[in-house]
């Protein structure tokens, strides 16, 4: 969960109503979220540079005290009074509560940005089993005692995976995967893994796209059965995904 989706007030009310509307009809959502936006402000806050190499935030030790404050503080909670609204259905977790994300230094450059080198579901799965919907910051646990930064798309691959999800929705500001960038008709609707590379090769996933691409591969070929990437700031775009035959976004399958 990310994006416009995740900034908009009112986008925010009506994804977390939608979920409760998964809750209700009998799947068992599992919200992942980041809020690089969010974590920026209160750097600029604080007088903290923000800096970034290929794509990741370099993570100093004062940026990880403020990326838990933000993360798993502010960002998560207001996802979860969001859903609350609904009902008392949401659960916060930071991915280093009982050990749930545990990883080590991704690239030295990078500081505290963490690989995620094991996922236990237990603490998810008991909050499920108890008919919450737990809400996963995505902070992990050192295998260092310390915490690491871990990208949400990544994270939500791996958690997706161990849970053996049915399916794993990516949210962005873009309507999917477009043959041509400039023509919204152009979107593939599916999209094979070993398909990838040619569209690489093609220059049709290109630049930010490439990472979140990635993990959707990651979490087909972990197991996942379907993985999408959808528009979150279509109103309602996961119920649209979820519940018609049509869809909107770009699915990735084995």
């Amino acid at each position: 969960y990310g994006g416009a989706a995740m900034v908009d007030e009112q986008l925010r009310r009506d994804v977390m109503s939608d979920i409760v509307l998964l809750k209700i009809i009998g799947m068992r959502p599992v919200i992942v979220h980041g809020g690089g936006k969010a974590i920026n402000e209160a750097l600029s806050h604080y007088d903290i540079p923000v800096e970034f190499k290929n794509g990741q935030r370099v993570t100093t030790p004062a940026t990880m005290d403020i990326v838990r404050e933000v993360l798993g503080g502010k960002v998560n909670q207001e996802l979860v009074a969001a859903i609350n609204h609904h009902g008392n259905l949401a659960v916060g977790v930071s991915g280093s509560d009982a050990g749930t994300l545990i990883a080590e230094p991704l690239d030295p450059e990078l500081g505290r940005v963490g690989k995620v080198t094991h996922v236990n579901t237990d603490y998810i799965e008991r909050l499920l089993d108890s008919e919450y919907i737990p809400v996963i910051a995505t902070v992990a646990a050192g295998e260092d005692g310390g915490f690491f930064n871990i990208n949400a798309d990544t994270a939500a691959a791996r958690i997706a995976a161990s849970l053996g999800a049915e399916s794993l929705i990516t949210m962005t500001d873009i309507s999917g995967i477009l043959r041509d960038c400039a023509d919204e008709s152009s979107l593939i609707r599916t999209v094979r893994v070993s398909e990838i590379p040619a569209l690489y090769k093609d220059g049709v996933i290109t630049g930010g796209m490439i990472p979140k691409v990635e993990c959707c591969a990651e979490a087909v070929r972990r197991g996942v059965p379907k993985v999408f990437i959808i528009d979150g700031r279509v109103p309602h775009s996961i119920i649209v995904e979820m519940l018609t035959d049509e869809g909107l976004g770009t699915m990735f399958i084995k």
